[in-house]
């Protein structure tokens, strides 16, 4: 039996769920919300979101569904060396990303542009925010509540990032809740609150998982060579270790086992850095681990080879034209969509999507932005849904021309 460290979240002392619910007799709480996050519609959605590339061009690129399993992979074995709650790291991994729309931050940045649009008053689209909203009101899968009803811990763990105006809004529906931490002190008095160390952990898992199977997928697609990453120093280190190791390694070969040894650094870098810095705090409880700097964290030597190299895809991957380019087609489909819903919102019944319909307001729980959500919002939740193929064949249907050839 796992043993955990005096600092790491324990389901016998969680804050509870919005609705209270019996235990469950062989499974701990945090045991509970992973497997209703497994269950539901919006994880399956997933294995058609995008990560990087649109679902139709490839097979094998990471999809959102693939990177959240990732994600969780990598929590649960940095959360193991430091006795931290794996379950609890592994439902926020594998609910971090449910709130994202089709066509990834294409998708997410067309439709906040839509509901600005709309309504200049209007909370926006945050994905994160939007995660939180799927577990706590769009999952409809229970007779006594919408959404999940899953566990504070893990709803803080996906809240990892939230506007100031937004956290208010949640605030003032839920009031010393997940939303407290954004809200409760001055841009002057930064940082913020911290959330618990497996909170923490998922974040950190989240971009280590990104940063290689981005290389990955880049290399994949041709959009990036392996002479190129030789600018990047993490990319340059490893993969002359490899060559070090294995020296007539070439091609594929020699890129996975450049970014295994890149992974299994940053690991080692993280459990490192992490139990230094636990030791120099010293909290005594989840408490006292609020009031710290975030503890889980690379070295500062780490966090520059990973900062490089975050820059190192934003320049060369993420806005190469040809991404940029599915990118505005992208955007224009959400575009599109969302004016003939707001126009005609018996269309939305058409899509042939279960959940998300709009038929009618949520029960009010604390993720929503409002008492009677607004014609906008409910439309947005709806295409916030869909899958990349879906919302491209809405698109066709909708305005009789295909997007994508």
């Amino acid at each position: 039996m796992m043993i955990f460290a005096s600092y790491a979240c324990d389901p016998a002392t969680s804050r509870g769920r919005c609705f209270a619910e019996p235990a469950a007799p062989t499974r701990s709480d945090f045991q509970r919300d992973r497997d209703r996050i497994v269950h539901s519609t919006a994880f399956r959605r997933l294995v058609y979101k995008t990560q990087v590339f649109l679902n139709h061009e490839g097979d094998l690129f990471r999809t959102r569904l693939t990177h959240s399993l990732e994600v969780a992979q990598l929590g649960r074995s940095i959360a193991r060396s430091l006795r931290l709650n794996e379950d609890l790291v592994e439902a926020i991994a594998l609910a971090h990303d449910l709130g994202h729309t089709p066509f990834g931050h294409a998708g997410q940045d067309a439709l906040n542009a839509c509901l600005k649009r709309c309504n200049p008053d209007s909370a926006g689209f945050e994905h994160n925010l939007q995660s939180l909203r799927v577990v706590d009101s769009l999952e409809e899968r229970y007779p006594a509540y919408d959404g999940l009803n899953l566990t504070f811990e893990t709803r803080e763990g996906i809240l990892k990032h939230c506007s100031r105006r937004n956290a208010r809004r949640i605030e003032a529906r839920e009031p010393g809740g997940v939303a407290q931490r954004f809200t409760d002190q001055s841009k002057a008095a930064r940082p913020w609150l911290q959330p618990s160390l497996e909170a923490q952990l998922a974040n950190l898992a989240d971009e280590i998982a990104y940063n290689a199977h981005d290389i990955d997928d880049g290399v994949r697609s041709g959009l990036l060579t392996l002479e190129q990453l030789q600018e990047v120093d993490l990319f340059h280190q490893y993969s002359r270790e490899a060559l070090l190791q294995h020296p007539r390694l070439a091609g594929r070969r020699l890129l996975f086992e450049t970014i295994r040894l890149m992974l299994s650094a940053q690991v080692y870098d993280v459990l490192d850095a992490t139990a230094q810095a636990l030791r120099q705090a010293a909290p005594a409880d989840v408490n006292e681990v609020r009031h710290h700097p975030a503890l889980v964290c690379f070295s500062p030597e780490m966090a520059a080879k990973s900062a490089a190299l975050k820059q190192f895809l934003l320049r060369n991957l993420y806005r190469h034209p040809q991404v940029a380019g599915v990118s505005n087609s992208a955007q224009q489909i959400v575009r599109d969509l969302f004016d003939v819903y707001m126009e005609t919102p018996a269309e939305m019944q058409s899509s042939g999507m279960d959940g998300c319909s709009g038929n009618a307001p949520a029960t009010v729980v604390p993720a929503d932005l409002s008492v009677q959500p607004r014609s906008e919002r409910i439309v947005a939740d709806h295409i916030a849904c869909m899958t990349d193929r879906l919302a491209t064949k809405e698109h066709e249907r909708l305005k009789g021309r295909s997007t994508f050839v």
